[in-house]
């Protein structure tokens, strides 16, 4: 009796006697193959070595994933809501249970509309929760579209608004004190921002709605002098109602950012990482699974 070759962990052996093949020994567990895929940091030509196969043999175990949405439990839920990307075309969109850290739909995406978040939430509707909140990060007009739903602004996505206007460094005053005061919303309560707040406009409200004096200038209304201080100083205003939803209405049990989901990203773009340079297709069947595993 000679042994023919080695696949994985399976003995092939060849009877001279008798002049029959069979196979000993212990088989490639296809289970453990996608589970080492996913969980583990190992590339396909790993997996080869590890289980002594060719790479086209592991992509035919990884092919068995097969994606299969599964309906929470909990139905009265309070929601986080975001879109993440992998360059300009990929995205994915995630609505998370923001009290039981799941995910209760995904939906990849190139660009993320308001459309595509309200079919998040109408599935939602349709299969059974009760959504009580949904924190979402800014989007103009989506919280109009979500109504009567209560909505909160993610705060630190208000502080990303405020900096990308002033930067990190203002040089004035008025825009170093707004940007001290926007940093703090997330440690402080609503009537201490708010106060403060409104605390800054009157003592700033000349240099806020200073204009540009320019005889030369054909323009019938003159600009702003500092039109960015300006913004940054109408958006929290704008969105003042949408900061402190979770603070008018503790029974939601709203988060006020949407942290816990930027960590989900964080954590799934980890992942992707160690597998970068594999085909969209196969990084979607990746990502349906590790959020089957993990969330």
């Amino acid at each position: 009796m000679v042994r023919n070759g080695l696949r994985g962990r399976l003995q092939r052996y060849k009877c001279k006697d008798w002049g029959r093949r069979f196979d000993g020994g212990i088989r490639r567990d296809k289970s453990k193959v996608i589970s080492d895929y996913i969980e583990g940091k190992q590339t396909l030509a790993q997996l080869a070595t590890k289980y002594g196969v060719c790479e086209k043999t592991i992509r035919r175990d990884l092919e068995d994933m097969r994606y299969i949405r599964k309906i929470a439990k909990h139905k009265d839920v309070t929601i986080q809501m975001d879109t993440t990307y992998w360059g300009r075309n990929f995205g994915l969109m995630v609505i998370k249970d923001a009290l039981r850290n799941v995910v209760l739909w995904h939906k990849y995406v190139r660009h993320e509309t308001i459309a595509q978040y309200i079919e998040g939430v109408e599935w939602l509707k349709h299969n059974g929760f009760n959504i009580y909140g949904i924190v979402i990060d800014g989007m103009k007009g989506l919280p109009q579209a979500l109504k009567p739903i209560p909505v909160q602004m993610c705060q630190f996505h208000q502080i990303l608004i405020v900096r990308r206007y002033l930067t990190k460094n203002p040089d004035i005053e008025a825009s170093q004190e707004l940007l001290n005061l926007i940093n703090i919303i997330a440690r402080t309560d609503k009537e201490s921002f708010c106060g403060a707040f409104n605390q800054w406009y009157e003592r700033y409200k000349d240099i806020v709605n200073e204009r540009i004096q320019d005889k030369r200038s054909k323009r019938s209304t003159p600009p702003y002098m500092r039109p960015k201080l300006r913004s940054a100083y109408l958006s929290i205003k704008r969105n003042m109602p949408l900061l402190w939803t979770f603070y008018d209405h503790p029974e939601t049990g709203l988060p006020n950012t949407n942290n816990a989901l930027e960590a989900v990203f964080s954590d799934l773009k980890t992942k992707v990482r160690v597998h970068r340079g594999i085909s969209r297709e196969n990084r979607k069947k990746f990502i349906d699974e590790y959020l089957k595993r993990h969330y």
